[in-house]
């Protein structure tokens, strides 16, 4: 699977230089697409998603950027999913911590050409239970567009990757990173665009586990 991260710029910005670059995803950082009305896009005032769409078809990839999304006043940050010239969805973000930005919809995994891709939106990383539920609900890759990262930040995905046994792709701003199932770091880079090959391998072990059986009287 060949993987195009573009961690500075706008989609726009990158949809009027794009050169063809055979990929199957191209990732962007949280914040690529802005601040989206979903108002303003029904009305034709905007055409945001369309650019997505647009994107996707040109470059024959499925397209993964990160927005705030605003219905009627209410903010999420939210990632929208193109493919084949098509929007094929928004996951919003589920847990909003201590600010303006709300909670939105739930989990939700893509079919895409790639395989199964599970979708992580900025701080829900801090949250193992959202990338436990998308590895048992069968994701193949999780990909996590994300604002500012850190050391923490690639501990996390070190530590979920392995946890979960499934890759992790993180696409911040000015810096992307993959993790792979053993827990390491296998490929990170400051340039945009940034190009790399991943192997999707998934880690299943069989567990058991011996209780004590207690036979209750009736």
């Amino acid at each position: 699977m060949r993987i195009g991260f573009i961690s500075q710029g706008a989609v726009g910005a990158f949809l009027k230089t794009y050169e063809e670059e055979k990929t199957d995803i191209l990732l962007f950082c949280l914040r690529s697409l802005g601040e989206v009305s979903y108002e303003k896009e029904l009305k034709g005032e905007t055409a945001y998603f369309e650019d997505v769409a647009r994107l996707s078809k040109k470059a024959k990839s499925t397209v993964v950027c990160g927005c705030i999304t605003d219905t009627k006043g209410h903010k999420r940050e939210s990632v929208i999913v193109a493919e084949n010239g098509r929007i094929a969805g928004v996951s919003d973000r589920i847990n909003a911590i201590d600010g303006e930005i709300g909670s939105g919809a739930g989990l939700r995994i893509y079919p895409t050409n790639a395989g199964r891709m599970g979708i992580v939106v900025g701080e829900d990383l801090r949250f193992p239970e959202v990338l436990r539920a998308l590895s048992t609900c069968g994701s193949d890759f999780i990909v996590c567009p994300f604002a500012t990262a850190g050391d923490k930040t690639l501990m996390l995905i070190r530590a979920h990757a392995y946890c979960y046994g499934i890759p992790v792709l993180l696409c911040a701003d000015g810096y992307c990173a993959v993790a792979d199932t053993s827990g390491n770091i296998a490929f990170s880079s400051p340039q945009s665009p940034s190009f790399v090959d991943i192997c999707l391998t998934k880690e299943y072990h069989l567990v058991e586990t011996r209780q004590k059986f207690v036979r209750s009287s009736l």
